[in-house]
């Protein structure tokens, strides 16, 4: 029974440029040739030496790069500009440079044509640095005097198996025919990996694409990516992952206006979310977004405030007719604006610019106003992936964000210019309320993902101390706004002093009428009291009356006790004093 064995993986090796390893799931596949073709001005020769110097410097492969085009000096000038220094490591023994110098008339199309000269000096140049890297550019100029299809595809066929057996990992690059990714037709014959770079302008803006054609025993991506050359060599977008991994927090953080941190359960927003802020011209757009850089400065942290319509200098001074004063923390290094025109530079410029902005003044929060100028420089497809790719990349950072964007008359309300209300945490809204022919600012919360937040359209003014959030006024038609709310204050409070009027004037009634219950009671106690002395009188009166009669009935007794016949002498005495 033969015995199972498990799939062996394709060993790749690592380029190091930014983006790329992403999406060819590592690399180029090691110990294999690859083939990179394009058009003049595309990158090949940058992405070639990027290839070979990223290997000296992060992974410890020394190169041999073979140029049919330009000389060591010249190599050595042009990438200096990049940070690469060519003749550092070629005097630490870490890169050798080959110029080889090819006459097309000292070039006959013979049967015994080999490259057995190549061969030998390249081995030279592998073995004098123990090279890991091999780069040949560009092949074309080494088979310029050749006609003849099939000595040249034999010819390069077997300097690939050449590269092979000596284990390089290598990368040839070719000119872009044109209708095929070579001008000869070799990507079919000759390599496992082809990487093809194109190089267009349309209506006046410059972009490169890069697209992995084939990739023999590898999954990649399929798609053309947009990649940029600057100051630190190429960078392939996406610049950030391409999954939705990254991490989340449950912590939050002000929008700088408490009401409206009421509206969002009185605790603001997430942290590391993408809060979208939309509305027609003058809706208060910038104001909100200036509040909410202002209220990081005040907690300390930094924040990246990106413009594309004003100078930082007219921000400031606009947004200090509203109570802020943004210019003290430009001047304590918490606020920083990158102001730019969009039709500076394509899509895949202002994004790397972005990244580099970002990774070195490492703001926690992330101001981009308005995202719909974009439209300038792109499509809306263009733009989205481009946004796309921005807020990924502050999810993985942490990054809160807030983004503007300008509608226009007539689109529909709940629909963002771009398209990417899908992509963001919080989207607010802002619109202009017509009532009695006045136009006032409403603002709403259409999302908050993961939080509870108010149903209400709140009327919010700008006033010399910031923004205000106003009470909610309904009417028959909604809302009330502007003087149809003041309207509707002035009588509300009428009503309010109505009813006090009335209370009072209750209250004063009750008032008389208990006074006049009190003195009738006093009246009727006083009668009372009258009544009980008069009768206390009698009383008194009355029991004198019975005590007289009393005596006179004891002294009547007495006197019949003296005329009795028991005692005669008493009577004689009496009538002989008569």
């Amino acid at each position: 029974m033969s015995k199972s064995h498990a799939p062996v993986s394709l060993k790749k090796c690592p380029t190091g440029i930014r983006g790329f390893d992403e999406l060819s799931n590592g690399g180029l596949p090691r110990g294999r040739p690859t083939l990179l073709c394009g058009g003049p001005g595309c990158g090949k020769t940058l992405f070639a030496m990027e290839f070979l110097a990223r290997g000296v410097m992060q992974f410890k492969e020394p190169g041999v790069f073979m140029s049919f085009e330009e000389t060591p000096g010249e190599l050595a000038k042009n990438f200096l500009s990049l940070g690469i220094d060519i003749n550092d490591m070629i005097r630490k023994g870490l890169m050798a440079v080959d110029y080889v110098h090819v006459e097309r008339s000292e070039i006959e199309e013979a049967g015994e044509y080999d490259l057995e000269g190549l061969f030998v000096r390249l081995a030279h140049a592998i073995d004098s640095v123990g090279a890991k890297r091999v780069v040949l550019d560009t092949i074309e100029v080494l088979f310029s005097g050749l006609s003849n299809a099939g000595i040249l595809r034999a010819e390069l066929r077997r300097l690939f198996e050449w590269l092979k057996a000596k284990g390089m990992t290598a990368i040839v690059t070719g000119e872009k025919g044109d209708r095929t990714l070579t001008r000869y037709g070799l990507e079919e014959y000759v390599a496992d990996c082809v990487i093809l770079l194109d190089f267009r302008i349309r209506e006046q803006i410059s972009t490169r694409r890069l697209r992995i054609v084939k990739y023999r025993g590898s999954s990649h991506g399929p798609d053309e990516y947009p990649f940029l050359i600057d100051r630190d060599g190429i960078s392939v977008l996406p610049i950030s992952s391409l999954g939705l991994n990254y991490p989340v927090s449950k912590e939050r953080i002000s929008s700088g206006i408490e009401r409206l941190d009421a509206m969002l359960g009185r605790n603001g927003f997430y942290i590391g979310s993408t809060i979208l802020v939309s509305g027609s011209a003058g809706t208060g757009k910038s104001s909100i977004a200036s509040f909410f850089a202002d209220a990081a400065c005040r907690r300390g942290d930094k924040a990246l405030y990106v413009t594309f319509e004003e100078s930082p200098e007219q921000i400031v001074r606009n947004m200090g007719s509203i109570g802020m004063d943004l210019g003290r923390w430009v001047k304590k290094g918490l606020l920083k604006y990158n102001a730019v025109r969009p039709s500076y530079c394509g899509l895949e410029m202002h994004l790397v610019a972005l990244y580099h902005a970002i990774r070195g003044f490492k703001p926690r929060v992330v101001v981009i106003d308005p995202i719909s100028n974009l439209s300038s420089v792109g499509s809306k497809a263009e733009i989205k992936s481009m946004l796309t790719r921005l807020i990924d990349y502050l999810k993985l950072q942490r990054i809160t964000a807030m983004l503007t964007d300008l509608t226009h008359s007539g689109d529909p309300a709940e629909r963002s210019s771009e398209d990417i209300s899908s992509l963001v945490d919080a989207w607010l809204l802002l619109r202009d309320i017509e009532i009695g022919g006045e136009r006032n600012r409403g603002i709403y919360i259409l999302k908050a993902r993961g939080m509870a937040h108010s149903n209400q359209i709140r009327e919010f003014v700008l006033t010399d101390h910031g923004v205000d959030l106003l009470d909610v006024y309904l009417g028959p038609a909604g809302v009330l706004t502007g003087s149809a709310r003041v309207a509707q204050e002035a009588r509300e409070k009428a009503e309010v002093l109505n009813s006090q009027n009335l209370a009072e004037k209750r209250m004063r009634e009750r008032e008389h009428k208990r006074k006049a219950l009190e003195a009738q009671i006093a009246a009727l106690n006083a009668e009372l009291a009258t009544a009980i002395s008069e009768q206390q009188f009698m009383v008194v009166e009355e029991k004198k009356g019975l005590d007289n009669v009393q005596k006179d009935r004891v002294d009547m007794a007495r006197l019949r006790k003296a005329d009795s016949p028991k005692n005669p002498g008493e009577r004689k005495r009496k009538e002989g004093g008569k």
